[in-house]
C-alpha cells in the first residue's frame, strides 16, 4: 500500500473517542481529529470564515471579531435549512485540510476521529471502521457530568445523532467502553497491532 491504512474512529457523542483516539496518539499514531480542523479551517482570514459571515451575517462573530461557535450552533440546530448551508460550507474545507494534514503525517495507518461519520456516509472512504460504543444510559450519565446538562438535554443530543445501532451496523471494529482506563488500553493496544500487521500485509 502506498499511502497508510486509514482508520476512521467514530461514536456516540460522550462514548469515549477521545480517550480511545489520545491512547493511540499515546502509540505514536498520527490522529487526526476533525472536530478540531473544524475549528481551524474557520479562523479568521480562511476563506471558510469568510463564507461564513457572508452567508449568516456578522452576527455570528463575537466581541473579538472570531466565530461564536455556539451562538452559530444554537442558529443552525433548528433549522435544517441552515444547517445545510452550513455545512456546504465547512464540509469541503474540512475534507480538503484532512487530506492535507494526512499526507503530511504518514505513519502505517492513521486514526481519523469522525464523530459524525455515519450521518455523514462517508464510511465508505476508509480501510476500516472503529467505533467506540457503550449503552445510551452510560452516555447520558456522562454528559450530564461532563457538560452539567440534565437528562432531558442529553437524550435530545442523542436523538440527533445515528443510532448506536447504525454505527455498529458500520463498524469493522468495536471497543466496548463499559470498564477501566485499563480495559481500554489493553484494547486499543490490541487493535493497534492488528491494524500494523494489516498495513504491512495490505
Amino acid at each position: 500500500m502506498t499511502r497508510p491504512l486509514l482508520i476512521a474512529l467514530t461514536g456516540g457523542i460522550a462514548s469515549g473517542k477521545s480517550a480511545v483516539a489520545q491512547l493511540f496518539d499515546n502509540l505514536g499514531v498520527p490522529v487526526l481529529d476533525t472536530d478540531r480542523i473544524a475549528r481551524d479551517v474557520v479562523e479568521p482570514g480562511l476563506p471558510a470564515f469568510a463564507e461564513i459571515v457572508t452567508a449568516f451575517g456578522r452576527d455570528v462573530l463575537d466581541a473579538s471579531g472570531r466565530l461564536d461557535r455556539r451562538r452559530l450552533r444554537d442558529r443552525v440546530f433548528a433549522d435544517p435549512a441552515q444547517r445545510r448551508l452550513l455545512e456546504s460550507i465547512t464540509h469541503p474545507a474540512i475534507r480538503a485540510e484532512l487530506a492535507r494534514r494526512s499526507t503530511a503525517a504518514g505513519g502505517a495507518y492513521q486514526i481519523h476521529v469522525i464523530p459524525l461519520l455515519v450521518e455523514g456516509g462517508r464510511s465508505d472512504v476508509y480501510d476500516r471502521v472503529l467505533v467506540v460504543d457503550c449503552p445510551e444510559e452510560q452516555q447520558i450519565e456522562r454528559l450530564m457530568a461532563r457538560d452539567k446538562s440534565n437528562a432531558e438535554q442529553a437524550r435530545s443530543i442523542l436523538a440527533a445523532q445515528a443510532t448506536r445501532e447504525q454505527r455498529l451496523d458500520a463498524a469493522d471494529d468495536v471497543i466496548v467502553n463499559t470498564g477501566t482506563l485499563a480495559d481500554l488500553e489493553q484494547f486499543v493496544l490490541t487493535l493497534h497491532q492488528n491494524y500494523e500487521n494489516l498495513a504491512i500485509n495490505a
